[in-house]
């Protein structure tokens, strides 16, 4: 099966944007303090590319098919600190792509040149901001009514355009393959030449979960190469169940789209939305306190918006006996390190 499915993986077009693979090492300290299980974590925020993070393995995939389009002009949308857009804007820069990003203001920063705007700015994207509902991400139509307006004002130029749906997930828009989601059936294939070269297996890998393709990518490599092996995501967007049914569908999408004859289920999806807390994007002292404790145990910074609430998320069942103390947990680190810097303000209140 291994090699058959990385044989399909390879028959996709692919750019070269990431350091491969990305480190993966045991957290010593906080696995000691835990007195179990034993925690390795996964460094895709160190991709290599604008800060690094998930979303440059999937635009790896992504961006062959925007220029296979000969499209001149990208359109994307997200939130305000968003790591897609600044990842986007960037793999944009590096082929001549002008990047115009949709970004919705969901939480009470302002949109100022700081953390992934800055960036945004630097690399001389257009960014046009919307408001929208506070610690809640916006709805696909609602978002995708956006980017088709943006769009549509630079095909009147005669601009050829490639509107990608935010974290290149769901197949949408001008992507119709779930592209992104390819990319983590690669990652989880090789973490496990990692964890095999470790001497193990994971029983559970742990994540971020936000718009669904990185748990679906995550899940059929796990379902296909180690079915031992648990995804479990940690909502920092949507409640569990309408969540889910997106992951689903991702997966369902995925699968068809390697000729793979079905190895998931509807109840492998496994999501957690208690972590959320007061919303998408907010900053509280729980989030705060994980940052610091993993920044002092281990030397690894956490993001204020995915990776704190998905630690927060994995310690919490940990304590909760969701996990054996003989388990082995993989945690993906999916990047956003910006982030921090905007939220400075926030995160001091709760640390002074």
């Amino acid at each position: 099966m291994r090699e058959k499915l990385l044989h399909r993986i390879a028959s996709f077009p692919r750019i070269e944007l990431i350091h491969r693979p990305t480190p993966m090492r045991k957290l010593a300290a906080i696995t000691a303090e835990l007195g179990g299980p034993e925690i390795w974590i996964k460094r895709d925020d160190l991709t290599g590319i604008a800060f690094g993070g998930n979303k440059s393995r999937k635009l790896e995939y992504i961006l062959p098919d925007v220029l296979a389009k000969k499209a001149d002009v990208l359109v994307t949308w997200a939130s305000l600190q968003s790591n897609w857009a600044m990842q986007t804007a960037a793999a944009c820069a590096r082929y001549g792509i002008k990047p115009v990003l949709v970004l919705f203001k969901t939480y009470d920063l302002p949109p100022e040149p700081d953390g992934n705007i800055l960036l945004d700015r630097i690399l001389g994207a257009e960014i046009r901001y919307r408001e929208a509902a506070k610690g809640k991400i916006v709805t696909q139509d609602f978002a995708l009514a956006a980017a088709n307006e943006a769009a549509a004002e630079y095909r009147v130029l005669g601009k050829k355009t490639y509107i990608a749906p935010v974290g290149g997930s769901m197949p949408s828009a001008d992507m119709d393959r779930p592209l992104g989601a390819v990319s983590y059936v690669d990652a989880f294939a090789e973490m496990l030449v990692q964890t095999q070269a470790a001497g193990f297996t994971p029983n559970a890998v742990v994540h971020s979960t936000g718009s669904g393709a990185t748990q679906a990518g995550l899940l059929v490599g796990a379902k296909a190469l180690a079915p031992q092996t648990r995804v479990v995501g940690i909502s920092v967007s949507d409640e569990k169940e309408p969540f889910a049914q997106i992951v689903w569908d991702i997966t369902e999408a995925l699968e068809n789209e390697l000729k793979l004859d079905p190895v998931t289920m509807r109840d492998d999806v496994l999501v957690f939305d208690e972590y959320i807390r007061e919303g998408y994007g907010i900053v509280n002292k729980e989030v705060a306190e994980v940052i610091r404790r993993v920044f002092t145990r281990e030397g690894i910074v956490l993001d204020p918006v995915y990776t704190s609430k998905a630690f927060i998320g994995m310690l919490d069942l940990i304590d909760k006996g969701y996990f054996k103390p003989a388990d082995k947990i993989v945690f993906f680190h999916t990047g956003g390190t910006p982030a921090l810097f905007p939220n400075r303000q926030k995160l001091m209140e709760f640390l002074d």
